[in-house]
């Protein structure tokens, strides 16, 4: 009990203080929440009449940024095959940062769901004996238990990795296997409970597909090695870290795998829509030609399919993929594309037009963006305060003033040089 109140005290200190940079970025993300706490103040006082949202179109950019995140946490799974299943080294050494990218996009989906309540004071009827979640019949039921599971399992790994980097004592490999391993299933479960959600509605049938699900986890696999990819190589410049380029290659290599598969499985939802010409392809012609002068998403679904073609070419061939700057690019690409495929082109289009022939289009407003903003701030704060600790812990050597290795990892202050500069 002892070491953990002292790795908990330091883990605490780590988060709190620092240097000047530390303080100003802790400052510029303040105000980002801030943003959000007022647009969010604003929609709870008058309701859910301050968005653009309305009864044709009752998912907007709160929903869609919500099945993209649930893709970006994905990163740890991503990361964890390689890295425990195959016990690849310069892979491993960064798992516990995948699973800092998964902890933070999880809570942002939490988020983003409690946001598109009415009522987010009733939540509590979601939860197991003190509501009635109605397991296993209710898809959003199921989704919300594998959700804030999944959060669990990834706060537990990560605190346990943590705690004996501290103490300096060899984790219980059974036991950190078996969370890592389920780890694995229960990232897809999250991807497909999800996409069982707007699956399993008959009404809509852009989303009654079986291609869905491994639509779903294909994108996640792009998404989150894609900002794990670009956020590592900040990590890298700003803490001075040691993260292998053949890491991140390794990394890339498995990204454009699976964005072959993405691709692949789009061109054959629209192959499928526009050659059978049945009722049902007005989703994707709204989509990608529009209706009647209703243009507002044909821009974004040209620009997202054309951000994932770029990338995957630039990727595909060795020579450039292995350029940085290029690589970089590349992954922007991709995170841009997917959030434009599962943000904006899986959720508007289902509804638009809707069962009764309306063609509403949607467009966030103002309140909308305000509390999107907030909780993108949100994230970004929870990685800063994680990585915080795990950066020192992960990959510094605890060094003496004529850099001897001397000290222990029970000694925080012995570490340096302090990581982000700070």
């Amino acid at each position: 009990m002892k070491s953990v109140m002292a790795f908990t005290f330091y883990a605490v200190r780590k988060m709190l203080l620092g240097g000047s940079a530390y303080y100003l970025w802790l400052a510029c993300l303040g105000v980002l929440i801030a943003v959000g706490i007022s647009g969010y103040h604003e929609q709870f006082v008058h309701g859910h009449i301050v968005t653009n949202m309305r009864d044709p179109v009752p998912w907007g950019i709160f929903i869609g940024t919500y099945a993209f995140l649930v893709g970006v946490a994905a990163a740890a799974m991503a990361l964890a095959v390689p890295g425990y299943v195959y016990h690849w080294k310069p892979i491993k050494d960064i798992v516990v940062l995948g699973e800092i990218i998964a902890i933070s996009a999880v809570i942002m989906c939490i988020l983003f769901v409690m946001a598109d309540l009415g009522h987010p004071e009733r939540f509590w009827h979601l939860l197991p004996i003190v509501g009635k979640p109605n397991l296993p019949s209710s898809m959003i039921g199921m989704n919300v238990m594998i959700l804030n599971g999944y959060l669990v399992l990834n706060i537990v790994i990560v605190s346990y990795f943590l705690y004996c980097s501290y103490v300096d004592r060899p984790y219980n490999k059974v036991l950190f296997m078996t969370l890592m391993l389920l780890s694995i299933p229960a990232a897809i479960s999250i991807h497909t409970t999800t996409a069982f959600i707007f699956n399993v509605l008959p009404a809509r049938p852009y989303w009654n597909s079986a291609i869905l699900v491994p639509r779903f986890i294909a994108t996640a696999l792009c998404a989150g090695p894609a900002l794990m990819v670009l956020a590592f190589q900040i990590l890298r410049k700003v803490a001075k870290i040691n993260i292998e380029d053949e890491a991140l290659n390794k990394i890339v290599e498995m990204m454009v795998i699976v964005l072959f598969v993405n691709l692949l499985l789009f061109f054959a939802e629209v192959v499928t829509e526009f050659r059978s010409a049945t009722a049902h392809t007005i989703h994707m012609q709204y989509y990608f030609t529009g209706i009647g002068g209703h243009v507002g998403l044909v821009t974004w679904a040209w620009s997202g399919a054309a951000c994932n073609i770029t990338a995957f070419f630039l990727l595909l061939i060795p020579k450039t993929r292995k350029n940085r700057i290029i690589m970089n690019l590349s992954c922007a690409l991709v995170f841009v594309g997917v959030f434009i495929e599962k943000g904006i082109g899986l959720v508007l289009p289902g509804f638009t037009p809707g069962t009764l022939g309306e063609l509403y289009e949607y467009s966030p407003s103002r309140v909308e963006v305000m509390i999107a903003i907030g909780i993108v701030g949100v994230g970004m704060l929870v990685f800063t305060l994680l990585s915080r600790v795990a950066i020192p812990l992960t990959f510094s050597e605890p060094l003496d003033d004529n850099g001897g290795i001397t000290a222990t990892r029970g000694e925080p202050d012995s570490y340096r040089p302090d990581p982000m500069g700070i």
